[in-house]
């Protein structure tokens, strides 16, 4: 069973012939909304890759609140948890370039106030918690600590990346999966180098995987002695925007059902191309045959 401790939020996306720069207006015809997050957007997909799912969270008393829910409802995952809390639904605004490129801005609403003790009692030996970075940090750290306690994994995507000290960054943690850019961040905050290999050889270990992921480039991942790269298949992009979710679910998928780890990394990197092949973030997350089908043929 995974559980999936994060945020769940209602995306509002207007597709654009290009991304504004900093105090321009940019116009596109339409919008679409989308139920999102980067909590329920991994929970979906982990869902869709095969698991069970259990997600832990909050919604807002609005009307975005059931719209942010739909998708998971739907796929069934199990909403015992999600709370509806006074206040606003978490809501992101999306734009989309022409070559499916991507600019957010989130308002956090209830995911600002969701609470690590919600999760007392649900985690059990042998579970997987599923983190991200979009509740606050405290919250995240106390998680992991009844990970602990209950004898559970932590799958840990710290995107956006905490400001605060992660000096203890891979204590109760057993994967980090991470882009180029989460890992410079990190790496400058350790002291250590941020590029891919060196970050990877820095921190995996035979208790903690390490997995950068490499947009088009694939993914490069570290687990014990063992380094493992795998590339990208080819696609035509058309929306980026809910790639790294995907990943992070059918990789997690994959590890909660015992696949060894590089069969899971390929199931990962499969789910992260198709879901750039489809618009919005959680109706892009790949259905299990999918991502089977194209990791079969990743080289």
């Amino acid at each position: 069973m995974i559980t999936v401790f994060g945020s769940i939020n209602l995306d509002l996306v207007v597709v654009l012939p290009r991304l504004p720069k900093a105090g321009e207006t940019v116009s596109g015809p339409d919008h679409q909304t989308f139920p999102g997050g980067k909590g329920a957007n991994q929970a979906l997909a982990a869902r869709r890759a095969g698991a069970n799912v259990r997600m832990i969270g909050a919604v807002g008393q609005d009307a975005f609140g059931a719209l942010a829910l739909s998708n998971m409802r739907s796929a069934d995952v199990d909403l015992a948890g999600v709370r509806s809390l006074t206040g606003s639904t978490g809501l992101a605004l999306i734009g989309v370039d022409a070559a499916g490129e991507n600019q957010i801005i989130v308002a956090s609403g209830a995911n600002a106030r969701v609470d690590s003790g919600w999760l007392v009692g649900g985690l059990n030996a042998g579970g997987l918690l599923m983190l991200q970075g979009e509740i606050p940090f405290p919250e995240t750290e106390r998680s992991i600590g009844h990970a602990r306690n209950a004898g559970a994994d932590v799958f840990w995507n710290p995107a956006p990346v905490p400001s605060e000290d992660l000096s203890g960054l891979l204590e109760g943690i057993t994967t980090l999966v991470v882009n180029e850019g989460e890992a410079a961040d990190i790496a400058s905050r350790l002291g250590i180098s941020g590029d891919p290999d060196a970050f990877v050889d820095r921190l995996a270990d035979e208790t903690h995987a390490i997995v950068v992921t490499l947009g088009a480039r694939g993914v490069l991942a570290g687990k014990g002695p063992d380094r493992i790269q795998i590339g990208s298949p080819d696609i035509e992009p058309v929306d980026t925007t809910g790639a790294g979710d995907a990943f992070c679910g059918a990789l997690a998928a994959a590890l909660d059902a015992g696949t060894a780890f590089e069969r899971a990394l390929r199931e990962g990197v499969a789910a992260g191309a198709l879901a750039c092949t489809a618009t919005g973030a959680q109706s892009s997350a790949p259905a299990k045959e999918d991502i089977s089908r194209l990791a079969d043929q990743i080289v």
